[in-house]
């Protein structure tokens, strides 16, 4: 492991033992049944680490504290780091697949392992998933390999391109235009859908980059997107297509809009 790794699992068993920490907890036992029997953080994390034993109350613990980390405030990120450390062996494992696979560079590459985790705690939906563990773990792997290969991709792209082809700087002004004029029809969400219907990206990743749930990106691209159609449609003349923005981009901006 690197010490950027050690530092990050350190820093969390360091929170898990402050005072506030400990209240935080007392207070999602309270709420949440499969919790009430546990002393103490240390203790329900032993429980989880315990091998040989019933997965089935282990999946019931972590599907509390899934819901405990859903809620807002303090107990809300005492859950999480609770969640962090009980998966803690899993991603590492991530990680180290993940170096073999030089995806990254190891410091990188323990950023992301920790910002998607969290990202997938916050987001999972307890309807739809049976195993929490492996559920979390393997949405975490996938979705770094994913980004890692689109990345990959656009690099082939760029290569590929004549330098003749590359933007002037007129097109690189229009596109600065571009961004002014969409600012100002929908507001604060103009960069958000450029990142997502143009430059490619999943709402997961933006999501991540602008310190929002995936949920609260999904909705605010669809509303923004929405607000956009409108305003097309209010001052396009007759026979101007509607079905999507892209219409309007022109020079070598390329609309990428996807179903979200």
């Amino acid at each position: 492991m690197s010490f950027a790794w050690h530092e990050i699992r350190d820093h969390l068993i360091q929170s898990s033992s402050t005072l506030s920490f400990h209240r935080n907890f007392a207070t999602i036992q309270q709420a949440r049944e499969p919790l009430t029997r546990f002393q103490d953080p240390a203790a329900l994390l032993d429980g989880l680490h315990r091998a040989g034993d019933d997965p089935e109350p282990k999946n019931l613990i972590l599907s509390a504290l899934i819901a405990a980390a859903h809620c807002d405030g303090p107990p809300s990120d005492c859950a999480v780091t609770i969640l962090l450390l009980a998966l803690w062996p899993g991603l590492d494992a991530i990680r180290r697949r993940s170096i073999w696979r030089r995806i990254g560079l190891p410091d990188d590459i323990a950023s992301e392992v920790l910002a998607r985790t969290t990202e997938a705690i916050r987001c999972l939906n307890l309807d739809r998933v049976n195993r929490i563990a492996s559920t979390v773990l393997r949405n975490v792997e996938r979705d770094m390999l994913r980004a890692h290969q689109r990345e990959v991709e656009r690099e082939r792209a760029d290569s590929d391109i004549d330098p003749d082809d590359l933007p002037t700087a007129d097109s690189a002004a229009d596109s600065v235009h571009f961004q002014d004029d969409l600012r100002q029809m929908i507001g604060a969400d103009a960069a958000l859908v450029t990142r997502v219907a143009i430059e490619g990206f999943s709402p997961a990743e933006v999501a991540l980059e602008m310190c929002l749930t995936t949920a609260a990106t999904r909705k605010r691209y669809q509303r923004a997107t929405r607000r956009l159609r409108d305003l097309l449609k209010e001052n396009a003349g007759p026979g101007v297509p509607i079905g999507r923005p892209g219409w309007l981009l022109s020079g070598s901006i390329t609309c990428r809009d996807r179903s979200i």
